[in-house]
């Protein structure tokens, strides 16, 4: 239980300027995002399908949020957001996140170096005079970067935490790295009141209660028109970052989380948090990592870090605001080395090339865009990747029988992307009178591959030779109307379904299964 405690305040302590900071890109009050932050990771940690995760504002929301806020205010914000955790509520009742699963290894690893890539970005706002980060939007341009000893003092107090958080697990567990790391160095710094920048420096974190609040928005067609749009990209956003999120904790201690049930569980934090004056949020994986590598493992953990935080802006705050930035900035460097997959560097020139192209691909468009077109950006190059190379394995095996009847063994998946090079393995005109089609070896699993085995039907009947089809599926005896009569039964016919949509029509192709 000690355990647990002490990881859930690193984490509090982790989340503070993490979440001033997005509120800041987001253009809102820091307050939104410390709510958000206290709501969300609350509710999540109760409730969500994988004790152990961290969630809050995270930076990939607040990019969508900045261009909402900053045309029609926060009010329409607060309104998206609960729209946005009905999405993910429907998601969740609906079962959606099992399609989580439809992600592959490529893409997960390029998911984790984004995503590490963009932490180690965002932590060098830091890095820039106190005021002009925020003036500035993302903090990475426009401001008036450190120099002379500020930058030498902050980089010197960013390895001393790195240090502390390196060695102290080889000499004793007793209290987790990240937090000694962050103790030891608000402890030099306020002792010997270095210059260095502070918590305090960014914006004032007390606060009282979030208050409830009902978005001051108008009820009519035209707010749904504005918000729709925006809810809809942050519900995806959102689960998925999340879902990710959800796999890595349950590959890194060994158990499985409930995709459905975290769904919902960031549903309904989101809608009480657009309710409450919160910018919304989801599952941050650097929080998470801080979490797991400090030892929590179960709610308690989560649980103790929202309730940390709100004690931080309710009672603390004049204490937490002295931290240095540079103790934040070293466990968050800590973070992204523990969180890149080095071994995907080593894997690249291994692997298929086409596996090494997604990981670089979305590693990138995670860094240059957000986490959820690098997604869907992975899986539709890894789904046509995978589509071509099945599409390249058809063929067949051709033989004469004794009688003089002509047998082609199809070999290989016979789908919309093998159908064309179906169609030419075969020579109608060249071929005898009895011509046998094997598919044994195959599998018919769309509508485009009886599309073609019709028409390749047709052919043989209109060049007056006979065609015996064998080996199809029960299903493809029902879907091949024209070339029923050709089909040979079988005892050891397959059994699986044909993906079309069902009805069929006399004398054509309708829908099947």
């Amino acid at each position: 239980m000690k355990t647990e405690v002490l990881s859930g305040l690193t984490v509090a302590l982790a989340l503070v300027p993490e979440a001033v900071a997005f509120a800041f890109v987001a253009g809102v009050h820091p307050l939104v995002g410390l709510y958000a932050a206290f709501i969300v990771g609350l509710i999540t940690a109760c409730f969500g399908g994988r004790p152990g995760m961290i969630s809050g504002a995270t930076g990939a929301l607040a990019v969508v949020m900045v261009s909402l806020v900053a045309q029609h205010g926060v009010e329409y914000l607060f309104a998206t957001v609960v729209l946005m955790g009905i999405l993910q509520v429907i998601a969740g009742i609906m079962r959606w996140g099992k399609f989580i699963r439809l992600v592959p290894t490529p893409v997960m690893l390029g998911f984790v170096n984004g995503l590490a890539i963009v932490i180690f970005l965002a932590q060098l706002t830091q890095f820039q005079i106190p005021g002009t980060a925020e003036a500035s939007g993302h903090g990475m341009s426009g401001g008036q970067w450190l120099s002379g000893f500020q930058l030498y003092l902050m980089l010197a107090l960013v390895a001393l935490t790195m240090a502390v958080i390196w060695l102290l697990p080889k000499v004793t567990n007793i209290i987790p790295a990240p937090l000694a790391g962050i103790a030891i160095t608000a402890g030099i710094v306020i002792i010997f009141g270095l210059d260095s920048p502070r918590v305090g420096d960014m914006a004032s974190i007390e606060g009282s209660l979030p208050p409830f609040h009902i978005p001051m928005v108008p009820l009519n067609w035209e707010t749904f028109e504005i918000i729709v749009p925006y809810a809809v990209i942050l519900a995806a956003i959102g689960l998925i970052e999340s879902l990710l999120t959800l796999n890595l904790v349950s590959e890194i201690t060994g158990e499985r989380g409930g995709a459905s049930q975290e769904c919902v569980a960031q549903g309904a934090s989101n809608i009480v948090t657009g309710f409450f004056g919160g910018m919304g949020g989801c599952a941050m994986i650097g929080q998470s990592m801080i979490n797991v590598k400090s030892g929590g493992r179960t709610r308690v953990s989560g649980i103790t870090a929202a309730l940390f935080l709100l004690c931080f802006i309710l009672f603390a705050a004049p204490l937490i605001e002295q931290i240095p930035l540079a103790a934040l900035v070293g466990v968050m460097f800590m973070v992204v080395i523990g969180t890149f997959a080095w071994n995907s560097l080593k894997i690249l020139w291994k692997v298929p090339f086409v596996d090494a192209f997604v990981i670089v691909l979305v590693t990138g468009v995670t860094v240059a865009y957000d986490l959820a077109t690098a997604v869907v950006v992975g899986v539709i190059v890894s789904a046509l990747a995978y589509s071509w190379k099945n599409a390249t394995r058809i063929h067949a095996v051709a033989y004469t029988t004794p009688e003089g009847a002509k047998v082609y063994q199809v070999q290989g998946p016979l789908f919309f992307g093998s159908a064309a090079g179906f169609a030419e393995m075969f020579n109608v005109e060249e071929d005898p009178g009895r011509v046998v089609i094997d598919f044994q070896n195959s599998r018919v699993a769309d509508q485009s591959a009886l599309t073609a085995i019709e028409s390749l039907a047709l052919k043989y009947e209109a060049a007056g030779k006979r065609l015996e089809l064998r080996h199809l599926s029960r299903d493809c005896h029902r879907l091949l109307t024209r070339a029923g009569q050709l089909m040979v039964d079988s005892d050891d016919d397959p059994d699986y379904g044909v993906a079309v949509d069902y009805g069929v029509r006399t004398g054509q192709l309708g829908a099947g299964h």
